[in-house]
């Protein structure tokens, strides 16, 4: 259907066919939307780092189908129009390969990122080692990953760089405590002591996965014998757990009278 309208002839076939394109792509991919974010809502149970991992992979998913959809859409608009859509096409082909080479980093970057996502290397939350710079993961992105230490700072590190990492939070820690006894204290004291304390501490210490463990005189050194005390955390609790060990033998020996030796210095006057 044609109709004139100032001394122009409109195809209203050109003007209503594209409109009825666009409401078509805009309606399928509002279904494939709604169901990939359904299907990712069924599991409540998740760990608030799982369910990151399965937002930002839906996301990825649902961006790459909307720029499907949106070229799909507007080859078919310019087919309409008699424009050769196979030779924009093999234009596309050798424009891909031409940006592909321009952009080899931030392709990598994506691949590793995609992979680090799905494969679950590490998580938001997790204690991770990278070239020598320790801190918890607080970002993971297609592109970066970002890292934060104790002390605030914030590395931000290409996905593809992302290799020969260490990860502190798969595995539980180890608290391990040395303790300096004087030589003239008890045996009988001191282990006494040790099981008297560390059964009520069994009970209260917050991180601990087992029960706490004496493994005997661990030194020699000039002026004490060193008894090593050792507990299993959960990952990375092993710092806060030794503070409070240390703190708690500590005012236990005091308890008792065991002493702890200080390194001491003699002034003598020669006159």
């Amino acid at each position: 259907m044609k109709v004139n309208l100032l001394g122009y002839t409109i195809n209203i076939k050109l003007l209503i066919i594209p409109v009825v394109y666009i409401l078509i792509g805009i309606i399928i991919f509002s279904l494939i939307k709604r169901i990939i974010n359904k299907a990712s809502n069924r599991n409540r149970v998740l760990k608030t780092a799982q369910k990151q991992r399965l937002k930002t992979i839906s996301t990825l998913i649902l961006n790459i189908i909307k720029y499907i959809i949106v070229i799909l859409v507007l080859l078919a608009i310019l087919s309409l129009y008699g424009v050769n859509v196979k030779s924009i096409l093999a234009g596309l082909g050798i424009g891909t390969a031409i940006i592909g080479l321009a952009f080899q980093d931030l392709a990598k970057d994506l691949i590793a990122g995609f992979s680090i996502i799905t494969e679950g290397e590490y998580e938001i939350g997790d204690t991770i080692e990278v070239d020598g710079f320790m801190g918890e993961v607080v970002f993971i992105g297609l592109r970066t990953t970002r890292i934060r230490d104790f002390k605030g700072a914030t590395k931000i590190i290409g996905n593809h760089y992302m290799d020969n990492i260490i990860n502190y939070s798969i595995n539980n820690s180890l608290a391990v405590v040395d303790v300096s006894i004087s030589y003239e204290t008890n045996e009988k004291l001191i282990e006494d002591t040790f099981d008297n304390l560390f059964k009520k501490l069994n009970k209260e210490l917050e991180y601990a996965t087992k029960d706490i463990e004496v493994w005997g005189v661990h030194d020699l050194s000039d002026s004490a014998v060193i008894y090593r005390v050792v507990v299993e955390t959960k990952p990375m609790k092993h710092i806060y757990t030794e503070r409070v060990l240390r703190k708690e033998i500590k005012k236990a020996f005091d308890k008792v009278g065991i002493k702890i030796p200080y390194t001491q210095i003699e002034v003598h006057n020669g006159k």
